[in-house]
């Protein structure tokens, strides 16, 4: 059966056309199944019964609160080296461990995105904006702020906190023909790296074919991708989140991308 598809602006309710592009991917990361000096910054499952107390405990809470302590006792899954590693794979809500097990085997897994607290998301580099640190500081994310909170070791609990939203996550199997395969985004299904977006759901359903245009001083693009994802952030009609893909050259490129933004959808006629 033959499908034609009729392409349609997309704007914002005022009529304007223009938007926001960024970009989003999967971080890999050494981790431990058990605590040690150096891996000290747990990720945790969801606790039993949130779903029936939101919003949860905030990120400082979560730290400080003996309660929100022990509901998170023995739902650890892995421990991180880095508080920002960890805030950074909060932050894309997915990515994988390259594991140390209990017995010394290593292997990788992946860790996906199983449910928030329920608290508002705020940027920790605008809160290093409002103290007053530049932006060439900042940038680029997130090299340039393990620079400072190794400058500013007493303020990390203050510059992590300012972020009242917590992420967990499920742990999932990688076995090796899915290497290559992407995080299950909101609709479903696996992203594919430079062709799976994350849109306000609100405005363009899952699974919408988006034709897409963007040129910045990082990345020029003019593709076809498809609307898979969705995030706390990526809200508004012409709004997008690219997914860029894993590892640490997709993370450079997705760090470097905050740029004009035209899209349309394809529409069945």
């Amino acid at each position: 059966m033959l499908v034609r598809l009729h392409p349609c602006s997309v704007e914002s309710r005022s009529g304007v056309a223009d938007g926001l592009l960024t970009s989003y991917f999967g971080p890999v990361f050494r981790a431990s199944r058990q605590p040690t000096t150096a891996f000290a910054v747990p990720l945790y499952q969801p606790p039993a019964g949130l779903a029936n107390r939101k919003p949860w405990f905030s990120r400082q809470d979560i730290e400080t609160l003996p309660e929100a302590q022990a509901a998170l006792q023995g739902r650890e899954i892995a421990w991180l080296v880095d508080p920002i590693d960890a805030m950074l794979l909060h932050i894309q809500g997915s990515g994988r461990l390259r594991l140390i097990e209990a017995d010394g085997r290593q292997r990788t897994v992946r860790v996906a995105f199983a449910g928030t607290n329920e608290q508002p998301y705020r940027s920790i580099n605008q809160w290093l904006l409002e103290q007053g640190v530049s932006r060439n500081q900042i940038n680029p994310w997130p090299d340039a702020t393990k620079a400072w909170a190794a400058q500013n070791p007493q303020r990390v609990s203050q510059l992590l906190w300012s972020n009242p939203r917590y992420v967990f996550f499920r742990e999932e199997a990688l076995p090796e023909q899915d290497v290559g395969i992407g995080p299950r985004g909101a609709q479903g299904v696996p992203l594919t790296a430079g062709r799976s977006i994350a849109v306000d759901r609100q405005s363009i359903p899952y699974g919408t074919p988006v034709w897409m245009t963007s040129n910045g001083p990082s990345v020029q693009l003019q593709k076809l991708v498809l609307a898979q994802d969705t995030g706390s952030a990526i809200l508004g009609a012409v709004r997008a989140d690219y997914f860029a893909g894993t590892g640490a050259e997709a993370g450079t490129l997705a760090s470097k991308v905050s740029q004009p933004l035209k899209l349309w959808v394809l529409w069945p006629r």
